[in-house]
């Protein structure tokens, strides 16, 4: 029996800038597409700092869980891409606002650039 697969769009996030789903369900699991820090409303990016970009980034991921019946808090593991891994502790700070009991299993990877110029993008496996 194949696996039922259904695309999410999340009304409360950024419009996609490529061809993408803002997420896939699939089985049980929500692959959820990397958010950049843009702002839902002005599709323009979000925060001059990594920490303030990641908190955007975050704020966007939450809308697309939502948009799928679910939480952020279900997620069970997030990519996290940098331009400049030096600013990891602001990323961090702003992560463990949305994160302060029983994390989800993480990974950061530094990469030469982003779309639109941003310093941070987020993606998430959620459990729903």
């Amino acid at each position: 029996m194949p696996l039922e697969r259904q695309s999410v769009h999340a009304p409360a996030a950024p419009a996609a800038i490529g061809p993408y789903s803002h997420a896939v369900r699939a089985g049980e699991l929500l692959f959820c597409s990397g958010q950049i820090p843009l702002d839902p409303a002005t599709g323009e990016l979000a925060g001059t700092t990594a920490g303030e970009q990641a908190r955007r980034c975050l704020e966007n991921l939450a809308a697309v869980c939502e948009a799928a019946g679910a939480s952020l808090q279900q997620a069970v593991r997030l990519t996290v891409y940098m331009t400049d891994l030096a600013a990891f502790g602001e990323v961090n700070e702003a992560y463990g606002e949305f994160f302060d009991a029983e994390p989800p299993a993480r990974v950061a990877v530094g990469v030469a650039a982003l779309p639109r110029g941003a310093y941070v993008e987020i993606d998430a496996i959620v459990a729903l």
